[in-house]
């Protein structure tokens, strides 16, 4: 029979062990607690004993690592104690050891952390002594003398120390008494002792009860019933050798491995000292199983399979029985320890999911927590984790078995978002047996790298006269980042375009990129400007990069040549001219000029005599313009003639003007033909006086022309140690015509190239275009206009562009206009002049190099004589020494370029 615990002894066991004790020993804390608590009873407060506040147990996720098995301790969110999760049986944890302690891992995360931490179950006397059955039956025969000891089962009791199996007692008897034998094992072994002699004839059959109880408090009990028959004689008993015997088997060992041989001895003879062997009457399952025993040998045998991490030890309880009747036995116990080998590899267990890791953490940061696991045990159970170089993670020991995976080298997500990690798991047996885990671990992004333009630059053609709010071009810029830190907006940086800021051009979409305009463009007006684009990411802090994009506006055949000469305000495009009756074949009536606004081939100009009151009478020139007679003229030709001239260029669609010339055919007119522009002449009355008046002047300009060259060749003469000075010669020039009085000069770029752009001027006159040439020792490119003979004022144009003097290649443009002539200042040098022949209306220009501080400068402009002008307010750069040569000129169509 089994006494049980009452209600109130559980109530007083438990107020009496549910107190907590933590001690910190070696870092490390421990709690005790007796076994079997409810479930939700409080541990400890571990977020208190770890230092963490309650905000720190959600943020960073205080928690009891998995284990594997059976989870019997869990944290509360809510006040960080460490709670019971589930029933907890200490002796079904650690069985009959004196010491049960539960080592936890907790973990802590931002940053990841783990501690360790021990519970200790104490033991609560919450088991009985228990026999395996509930009757012995003894047969003793009555010969025996007194002082004989009789083996008895021995009582369990799970509960340790002062809780386990304490003593045995015995009911009162006259034949009995009860004395203890101890085995190695340390536990006494209780033994019936005869103290009276047996009758059988008197006493068959006696029933005595043997009692086991525990130390505990109140103590418990277990009885079991012990009957004993007297027998006739049978003396001897079968003795074995050894009372215990002890062997060890490794847990491979096959089927049918020979394990001990069991021997005992008869003092009878015949069937009363024959043995045999057998288990024990109260053997267990486990042993009946995995051994057997020849009956008449006494060796035992392996008939299953060991495994030390399931059993690592036996104890068999042996009979030996003889044949004599009555039958007397003998008993001995085999202690079996299974030895362990190396047959489990390790196995590792992530004690925390990996978290993921930003690309810029520093070394040594804690990726996740691992624990390695070998069920062998001593070396066999020795375990080393090992992660292959490659990778820039390393592993540290935290404590048994346990690991930190940390960071240990630089990270970059653009070359690797994910590692997945290979560790070793490798055991210190013989041979060593190893395990592979893969852990997979994710870099998280940081905002490290600015987006990318695909160029550093862009071109982009457009065409004036485009279309308002029409796409011009699309950037795009790549980043290597992730997410957030990979969108790209796109900005236009402010900046001027013509004192206007350049988003009152353009626009940009912010999201692609794409450049749009915000009106049409004239080439006439602005040739090339440039945008400032910025690519600038979302991430924290934002990075971005710039890249320029440069438009170059197209020309377009927009602008249809207008007519300079013969033209006047009053006529519009109706031009009277008059012509003797006695012109030859080649006679110059007219030269009509025009210009084009337009550039390249859009601005080459063709003329044509579109209609004629007689067209065998007079040709037009295709490219300059001029209007002259095929033939002589006839009495029978009509005195008025009227020609329709059309002016054409050469762009598409091709544009054109007209203009009409009214031709007056006179008898005895040989007075040059005056431009309509001025006055029409006095009546033929007054012709006398205005001869005269010409006379007077031809004699007076002629007279100044003549004082002003020779005051040119002595001032040349002077300075002949200067260079840069410049003066003109008569010898090269013949049929020079009237001089220019309307330039407009403008100073224009086209991308990388800048120039100047000529327009107007000399009706009659043609393009020129001139080769700089500087000196190696030259300083300064300073590029001067020289001033021609002419009432137009260039002060204001010299000014702008002394202000804005290139640095690279210029294109001077003249459309049809000629009379510019360019001088580029030198260094004071002896006198080198050069004499330069204008190669159409023989116009020669005298260039000399000039003396630091002045500049000479000779002009020749006038119909009738010499126009000479000294120029002296242009600076002079004293360092570079020019020539300007005819041969160096390129003309096509109107436009020139010098190098």
């Amino acid at each position: 029979m089994t006494k049980t615990m009452g209600d109130w002894r559980w109530r007083a066991l438990c107020c009496h062990y549910f107190f907590l004790l933590w001690i910190t020993a070696n870092g490390q804390t421990r709690y005790s607690i007796p076994e079997e608590l409810n479930q939700g009873s409080v541990v400890g407060n571990l977020a208190k004993d770890l230092g963490l506040g309650l905000s720190d147990i959600f943020d960073r996720k205080l928690r009891v690592a998995a284990e594997a098995g059976k989870q019997y301790f869990s944290v509360d969110a809510g006040k960080g104690e460490l709670v019971v999760n589930d029933r907890i049986d200490r002796e079904a944890l650690c069985g009959q050891s004196a010491s049960c302690v539960l080592p936890l891992q907790i973990v802590v995360e931002n940053p990841l952390r783990s501690h360790r931490i021990e519970v200790e179950i104490k033991d609560t006397n919450d088991n009985s002594p228990r026999f395996l059955t509930d009757e012995i039956n003894l047969k003793i025969p009555e010969s025996v003398a007194t002082g004989k000891r009789f083996p008895l089962e021995s009582a369990e009791d799970p509960d340790v120390g002062s809780n386990s199996l304490k003593t045995y007692s015995l009911s009162r008897n006259e034949h009995f008494s009860l004395k203890f034998k101890d085995s190695k094992n340390s536990k006494a072994v209780p033994e019936l002792v005869l103290e009276k002699p047996l009758d059988r004839e008197r006493n068959a059959l006696h029933r005595l009860v043997l009692t086991a109880l525990d130390g505990g408090n109140p103590a418990t009990s277990g009885t079991c019933n012990i009957v004993i028959s007297v027998l006739d004689n049978n003396d001897n008993f079968p003795v074995f050798t050894e009372n215990e015997y002890k062997v060890s088997l490794k847990e491979n060992s096959t089927k049918g491995s020979f394990v001990v041989k069991l021997t005992a001895t008869d003092a009878d003879e015949g069937l009363n000292g024959e043995v045999t062997y057998l288990f024990g009457a109260r053997t267990p399952e486990n042993v009946l199983t995995n051994f057997e025993i020849n009956e008449r040998t006494g060796e035992m045998f392996l008939k299953g399979t060991l495994d030390y991490e399931s059993n690592k030890s036996f104890l068999i309880d042996i009979t030996a029985k003889d044949k004599g009747t009555p039958e007397m036995e003998g008993h001995c116990r085999v202690q079996l320890d299974v030895e362990d080998i190396n047959d489990n590899a390790p196995e590792i267990v992530l004690t925390s999911k990996p978290s993921s890791v930003r690309e810029d953490a520093p070394n040594g940061t804690v990726v996740a927590l691992i624990t390695a696991r070998d069920l062998d045990s001593s070396e066999n159970a020795r375990v080393a984790l090992l992660v292959p170089k490659r990778y820039p993670f390393t592993l540290k020991a935290s404590f048994s078995n346990n690991y930190e995976l940390l960071t240990s080298g630089a990270l970059d997500r653009e070359k690797f978002s994910e590692y997945n990690i290979e560790i070793t798991a490798t055991d210190s047996g013989s041979p060593p047996l190893s395990s592979k885990k893969i852990i997979p671990v994710s870099i998280t992004d940081v905002n490290d790298n600015p987006p990318v333009f695909t160029q550093p630059s862009y071109n982009v053609y457009l065409k004036e006269n485009g279309v308002p709010g029409s796409i011009l071009y699309s950037v795009s810029a790549s980043d290597l980042d992730f997410g957030e830190n990979a969108k790209i907006s796109y900005s236009i940086l402010d900046s001027k375009v013509q004192d206007v800021s350049v988003s009152s051009y353009v626009y940009i979409n912010s999201d692609n990129g794409s450049i749009y305009s915000m009106h049409s463009f004239d080439y006439e007006k602005l040739k090339v400007f440039q945008i400032r684009v910025q690519a600038k990411d979302q991430g924290s802090p934002s990075l971005s990069s710039n890249t320029t994009v440069h438009v170059f506006i197209l020309d377009q055949n927009d602008n249809a040549p207008a007519v300079i000469y013969p033209s006047s305000a009053a006529l519009g495009s109706l031009s009277h001219q008059r012509m003797p009756r006695s012109a030859k074949a080649g006679h110059l009536l007219t030269k009509v000029t025009a210009v084009d606004a337009d550039s390249g081939h859009n601005a080459w100009i063709s003329y044509r005599l579109a209609e004629a009151t007689d067209a065998s009478l007079f040709t037009v020139n295709q490219y300059t313009g001029e209007v002259r007679t095929k033939r002589a003229v006839s009495e029978q030709d009509d005195s008025s003639q009227r020609l329709l001239i059309e002016i054409k260029d050469d762009g598409e669609p091709i544009q054109s003007s007209t203009v009409t010339v009214s031709v007056l055919l006179e008898d005895g007119l040989h007075e040059p033909i005056l431009d309509l522009r001025q006055k029409i002449a006095e009546p033929s009355q007054k012709s006398g006086r205005i001869t005269l008046y010409l006379i007077v002047s031809l004699a007076s300009v002629s007279v100044l022309s003549l004082l002003t060259f020779l005051i040119l060749v002595v001032k040349c003469i002077r300075n002949s140690r200067s260079s840069g000075s410049c003066c003109m010669r008569r010898s090269d020039c013949d049929d020079y015509k009237n001089p220019n009085r309307n330039l407009q000069i403008q100073l224009n770029t086209d991308g990388p190239i800048k120039y100047v752009e000529v327009l107007g001027g000399d009706m009659m006159s043609q393009s020129q275009s001139f080769r700089s040439c500087m000196s190696p020792m030259s300083e300064y490119s300073d590029f001067t206009l020289i001033k021609p003979s002419s009432t137009t004022d260039f002060k204001e144009v010299i000014s702008v562009l002394d202000a804005s003097l290139p640095d690279s290649t210029w294109t001077f443009e003249s459309q049809q206009v000629s009379s510019l002539h360019l001088l580029i200042m030198s260094t004071p040098k002896p006198p080198l002049c050069k004499c330069v022949f204008s190669h159409y209306y023989s116009l020669s220009v005298c260039l000399c190099e000039c003396v630091c501080g002045k500049a000479g400068v000779g002009v020749c402009l006038n119909i009738t004589g010499w126009e000479v002008e000294a120029v002296h307010q242009w600076r002079c750069g004293c360092t570079k020494r020019s020539t300007l040569s005819p041969s160096s000129s390129t003309v096509a169509g109107g436009h020139a370029m010098t190098e």
